[in-house]
């Protein structure tokens, strides 16, 4: 069976801890200043150097930010690369906060390090993109050269993520994340009669019908979805309070409680399969020896997991990307019972870089310009964070073959409207994954110790407040 693209990409990324575009020898850095250094390991604005440094250093969790740089401006990396330059990937996958470990580690001690090993650029997700904004390490684009012309056809929620407490913008994104429900064509018809996406969303349009026909899915010998934590992302991103309030109290939101209350009865009644997200058995479901009629996916999910798991003969083993392998071509998406959005990578710039016209260079030529939007649309079927470009796709004949031609911009864009990011906090990821964490001994039936939701809580209360000691629980 076919692995996760975004997964293996991640896997392989992890075997690296620096990898150099160029083997050119770097050149002296004029990154040193007379500023004084902040407790966080960032420094006081003043008196930045002017001349450009000749080593840029990226750190990211997988290499989806490097082939977008070499997909669509390599040319600026090979004109900062002839002036003497060196482009260092600085790679640290996820998997147990590693990456926000190595990326926290590092900026705390940029005041000790040699200037050519300073970051240059950091990502970062939308779950914990707030803990970075307003800390003083991230720049104001605009101080880069973005101006807000630059900036004008960016869906706002993108930018509202990054923009700090005085109202700068700490980072941008070359991609937009809107989520809709993909369903397998085969069982549609076999269960529901049709395949048609507008038949299908009449009969998932809100949770009362998904539930309904997650029981004729189970009649049917098929599973609505394939573990815990599929619809999660649905109801998490459509709350009426933040992960924590004003007081630094921890609040269980109704809607998350709902998917609680959807999970522990999928699980009991057999509409799930158990799975956890990202396992073995998880991504199985996706394949042709998978029995779940839909998975929520955001933009990404769909090219860069979904189509790789649902390949009977993987890319790498010389399959072809073509209806007869596997589930190629059976596939296709419609609105589901909520609009949601699913992650996201921001790319910031350290606020004391000496790389400050390269890395604008990057940014407006991957988050800005319409042109490249478009091409990268259209080279990856990625969702670009480019209104004006997205319209223009979506009302066009662009079809996606994975999806039996369907025109899935035309629903992304349709969600992309409805985003917000008003209830986000810096404490999202963490909160987010020890909640469903603890939730799923509740959920197993198999689990003796947590049998009641009250313990379940008990035990993601304690993981809470060890991973995040400033919260508490609610009164």
């Amino acid at each position: 069976m076919a692995k996760s693209k975004r997964l293996l990409a991640a896997i392989l990324a992890g075997l690296m801890s620096v990898t150099a575009l160029t083997a050119c020898k770097p050149g002296d850095s004029s990154s040193g200043t007379g500023n004084s250094t902040k407790s966080d390991g960032s420094k006081d604005d003043t008196n930045n150097t002017a001349e450009e440094g000749k080593v840029l250093n990226i750190y990211c969790w997988n290499n989806e930010f490097q082939q977008r740089v070499e997909g669509y401006a390599q040319d600026i990396i090979d004109e900062f690369e002839s002036n003497g330059g060196t482009v260092n990937w600085i790679i640290t996958p996820n998997a147990e906060n590693a990456y926000q470990n190595k990326l926290d580690g590092d900026l705390m001690n940029q005041e000790y390090i040699d200037a050519d090993e300073k970051i240059d650029i950091f990502l970062v997700e939308a779950d914990y993109a707030l803990k970075y904004v307003n800390r003083g390490v991230s720049a104001d684009v605009k101080d880069l050269g973005l101006t807000d012309d630059d900036m004008s056809q960016m869906y706002e929620y993108t930018k509202e993520v990054m923009t700090s407490t005085d109202g700068k913008i700490k980072g941008v994104s070359w991609q937009a994340t809107p989520g809709l429900f993909a369903y397998r064509r085969d069982i549609a018809k076999e269960v529901l009669g049709t395949d048609e996406p507008d038949k299908v969303q009449e009969v998932i349009s809100d949770w009362t019908k998904f539930d309904e026909t997650a029981a004729k899915m189970k009649d049917k010998g098929y599973f609505m979805l394939a573990g815990y934590d599929d619809s999660y992302r649905t109801f998490s991103n459509n709350v009426s309070s933040k992960w924590v309030d004003d007081s630094n109290a921890i609040v269980i939101d109704d809607a998350i409680k709902q998917w609680v209350d959807q999970t522990k009865t999928y699980t009991d009644k057999g509409y799930n399969n158990k799975a956890s997200l990202w396992s073995d058995e998880w991504a199985k479901e996706q394949s042709p020896e998978g029995k779940t009629f839909g998975f929520f996916y955001s933009t990404w999910g769909i090219d860069f997991t979904l189509l790789g798991n649902s390949l009977a003969t993987a890319e790498e083993d010389g399959g072809k990307l073509e209806k007869g392998n596997g589930l190629y071509g059976e596939w296709a998406v419609t609105y589901g019972p909520q609009s949601y959005f699913w992650g996201g990578t921001w790319i910031c710039a350290y606020s004391q870089t000496d790389n400050k016209e390269v890395i604008a260079k990057l940014m407006k030529r991957l988050t800005c310009d319409g042109e490249t939007a478009k091409k990268i649309t259209e080279g990856t079927q990625d969702f670009t964070n480019n209104v004006a470009a997205m319209e223009e796709l979506a009302n066009s004949d662009f079809q996606s073959a994975f999806l039996g031609g369907q025109n899935h911009l035309k629903l992304f864009a349709e969600v992309a409207k409805n985003i917000k990011m008003d209830k986000t906090t810096a404490y999202d990821q963490g909160l987010n994954e020890s909640f469903q964490g603890a939730m799923k001994d509740y959920f197993n039936p198999d689990s003796k110790d947590v049998d009641t939701y009250e313990k379940a809580l008990e035990n993601f209360y304690e993981k809470a407040l060890a991973k995040y000691p400033d919260l508490k629980k609610p009164a």
